[in-house]
């Protein structure tokens, strides 16, 4: 299947490891543009480097979404360069499972407002696209109570209705908006590689709670936000597209 992004331009937000990463590898190999920000600098540059070694072109910056102007620059610079955006994938998360108001804070900051602020810096340049798509990506924390059911699930799921909110009024614009929501998802310096190392209970019980008997890939689940963020899933907006391998078992209605 032809997705039809080749050509397309592409901003991934945390794009420097584990899904963030695979997302703007598999929109590159699919023959989009790709611009990536994360926090670490090095880790921008060396992303980038690899996205044009395997023939695609890229550029990156060092933002953090939490520093709304910055990711507004950031995002007109991207623009300015590429002639305007059609795809935004928001990606960043604050990864705060803590019940402080530190860790509310975090991710109100980081993985609300980081996507509110992203989607709004790139709206004047979604409305001029023929393609125009927003992707946030969620959890399966958003659906179900886990480990991570404080400020984490939360933020998640405010996301999932913040998105479906944007399809509804974006609809008449032609602008497309879903969200992707992954279930756990093994990767090395992720999270899950953490947990196995610091608390092999809890990563022995997430496993066994998977049919499937093993964790996602970053791979499965950016395959699945670039379909639905591609032309080929044009009449597709308002979804949350659940990624876990069966993981949940709330039906999703």
């Amino acid at each position: 299947m032809d997705l039809g992004l080749d050509g397309l331009r592409v901003v991934v937000t945390g794009a420097t490891k584990g899904i963030g990463r695979a997302i703007a590898q598999t929109f590159a190999q699919e023959g989009a543009k790709v611009a990536v920000c994360a926090r670490n600098a090095a880790a921008v540059q060396e992303t980038v480097a690899a996205l044009e070694r395997s023939g695609a072109q890229a550029q990156g910056g060092a933002v953090d979404v939490a520093d709304h102007a910055g990711l507004k620059r950031w995002v007109g610079e991207v623009a300015q360069r590429w002639g305007g955006l059609d795809i935004v994938v928001a990606n960043v998360s604050a990864l705060a499972i803590g019940n402080d108001e530190a860790s509310w804070r975090r991710e109100f900051e980081t993985d609300l407002m980081g996507t509110v602020q992203l989607v709004d810096a790139a709206m004047p340049y979604l409305e001029a696209s023929k393609a125009a798509s927003i992707v946030t990506i969620s959890s399966v924390s958003a659906r179900e109570i886990d480990f991570a059911a404080g400020p984490y699930g939360t933020f998640k799921a405010a996301i999932v209705h913040y998105t479906q909110g944007l399809a509804n009024q974006l609809a008449c614009k032609g602008i497309r908006a879903n969200s992707v929501s992954p279930g756990n998802t093994y990767f090395e310096g992720g999270v899950w590689e953490h947990i196995r190392n610091t608390n092999p209970k809890l990563y022995a019980d997430a496993l066994a709670l998977n049919p499937t008997g093993r964790m996602g890939t970053p791979e499965e689940m950016a395959r699945a936000v670039v379909f639905i963020a591609s032309p080929a899933a044009s009449f597709v907006s308002g979804t949350n597209l659940v990624v876990d391998g069966a993981l949940t078992r709330g039906v999703q209605l």
